[in-house]
Order: structure tokens, then C-alpha cells, then sequence
């Protein structure tokens, strides 16, 4: 794009890369270092970061530089952070203004990439991106990271384009050949419906045993991920997200996890339904989070 600067939104995490490590979401979020220490100012003075969910925000952002920015990238469905959902057509308005200006919609799938789908957020939600990476699921549990979009984009980079790019460990043959196993078993053995039903009885038993107990949680979930905000308001962003009580989030996870629950310790950390859990797993955790809810 010949341009210098790009948008990302609070709470997102997009790895350990020096000028997105601006209000970053995972262990940054959680040990209440969003801006990470020693990353030079001038690193981040070309990214922009906004809140997720507001559109008039990136609206702005754009008339402000216009012709400056390079493009957006945002995890489709944020979940480093908790959990929260994009409201009906905020992904595809993303992709309408990318497309406006003249910049790229970068999704960052290293969580929802073949999770949420087969086809991962960008199947889920009907969007194209510009360019995707990927991470986790497809390494089959090794360490793996990908990336790829459209033919003239990735056209640019070496040795057909100037954009350099390598790795000693590319291509890795013990990881790809674990990836690809646990592709065609993702893809042969009805995970996904499997998941989605899991995911539910989970949603639908937590929020019934929250009622019961009279406390007031917010449960997100899409597909298997999910979170459980300790707040009375929806969550859609990171503001809101800060709003949970984590006190009580804490003695929630120390009671689940006496109750044998082994939850992430952290109220802005996603949980995942594989396909290992079972029907009697959902149920065991619901009746677990009954009795913990109505201790707090």
C-alpha cells in the first residue's frame, strides 16, 4: 500500500510484534501491562488503536488520515480479552471501509482459525480479509504459525517481491505433519457439529445456574469459545470487559477449580470446548458452577 499506519482495537493481541503491543489483550491484559515495556516510542507512533464494536470510531480514524493507513487488522472474534462477539454487520462494515480506502483487512485467526469452522471466523461470518494468519489448531499441538490472502499480496513478498521474509524453522516437517493430520480429523469426524452442540448446553446450563444463584454474569460464546463476564451489562469491548468484577471471578476459578473445574485463571483469557469433552463433561461443569455461583 506505500503506507505507514495501521488500525488495531484495544484488548486484541496480536503476538509479539513491537508496534502492536499497544493496549494488547493475553498475559499484557492480565498482569495489567497493556503497553509493554521496552518498546521505543517511535514503534508505535504509526498504529492506531481504537475501541472494537464502534464503527464511527474507525470512521474517524479514517478521515483523519486519510491516505495513511495501510490497513486493519483485528481478531474477527476478539478472545484475549474474555470473549466478546462483533455486533451484526461490524465485520462487514470493517471490510466495506478497507475496501473504501484503499487498505487491507488483515484477520488475525490464530484462535478462530479452523475453531470457529472448518473455513474458521471468515467462513462463520461470510468476510473475505485481505490476508489472514493462523496459529494453534494447526499445528496439531506443535508450534506453527501461517499466513496467506490474495495472489497480488502475497505476490510481493521474496523472492518474487521485495518484502523479505524467512524462517529457520519454515516449513517444519515434524509440525506440518501434525497440522495436517489434525486437519483431516477436524474435517472428517463431525467435530464441528459436535462442538457446536457442546457449546449450547454449556451457554444455556451456566447462564440457568448464574439465574439460580442470583449473580450477575454475562456469558459469551461462539462456537467452543467462551467466557463468563461477572457483570450485570453486555460485553462488546474491552471497556466493558474491565467493568467485570474480578474479585469475584477470582473466587469463582478457586472454587470451580476445588470442585475440579481447572478453568484459565485470568477473567481475560477465552475457554475452549474440544472435542475430548463430552455431554457428562457440560453437565458435571454446570452443576460445579451451580454450587460455586452460590457460595460468592
Amino acid at each position: 500500500t506505500k503506507r505507514d499506519k495501521i488500525i488495531k482495537f484495544d484488548g486484541c493481541y496480536h503476538g509479539h510484534a513491537d508496534s502492536l503491543l499497544v493496549k494488547a489483550g493475553s498475559g499484557a491484559l492480565t498482569f495489567g501491562h497493556p503497553d509493554s515495556a521496552g518498546v521505543p516510542a517511535a514503534f508505535t507512533q504509526h498504529t492506531i488503536v481504537l475501541p472494537y464494536n464502534d464503527t464511527e470510531a474507525v470512521k474517524a480514524a479514517f478521515a483523519a488520515n486519510l491516505d495513511q493507513i495501510a490497513g486493519i487488522i483485528v481478531e474477527p472474534v476478539p478472545g484475549n480479552a474474555g470473549l466478546y462477539l462483533p455486533k451484526p454487520g461490524y465485520l462487514e462494515f470493517l471490510s466495506q471501509i478497507t475496501q473504501q480506502h484503499g487498505a487491507l483487512l488483515i484477520f488475525d485467526e490464530v484462535m478462530t482459525g479452523f475453531r470457529l469452522a472448518k473455513g474458521g471466523a471468515q467462513e462463520r461470518f461470510g468476510i473475505q480479509p485481505d490476508l489472514s494468519c493462523f496459529g494453534k489448531v494447526i499445528g496439531g499441538g506443535l508450534p506453527v504459525g501461517a499466513f496467506g490472502g490474495r495472489a497480488e499480496i502475497m505476490d510481493c513478498l521474496a523472492p518474487l517481491g521485495p518484502v523479505y521474509q524467512a524462517g529457520t524453522l519454515s516449513g517444519n516437517p515434524l509440525a506440518m505433519a501434525a497440522g495436517i493430520a489434525a486437519l483431516e480429523e477436524l474435517q472428517a469426524s463431525g467435530a464441528y457439529c459436535q462442538l457446536e452442540e457442546l457449546s449450547k448446553q454449556l451457554e444455556a446450563g451456566m447462564k440457568d445456574a448464574a439465574k439460580s444463584a442470583g449473580v450477575a454474569v454475562q456469558f459469551n460464546s461462539c462456537g467452543p469459545m467462551f467466557c463468563g463476564y461477572f457483570t450485570s451489562e453486555p460485553v462488546w469491548n474491552l471497556a466493558d470487559a474491565m467493568k467485570s468484577d474480578r474479585e469475584r471471578f477470582k473466587k469463582y476459578f478457586h472454587g470451580m477449580l476445588e470442585e475440579g473445574v481447572y478453568l484459565a485463571p485470568s477473567q481475560f483469557e477465552a475457554g475452549f470446548l474440544s472435542t475430548a469433552h463430552s455431554a457428562a463433561d457440560i453437565q458435571k461443569t454446570v452443576q460445579a458452577a451451580a454450587r460455586v455461583m452460590k457460595s460468592l
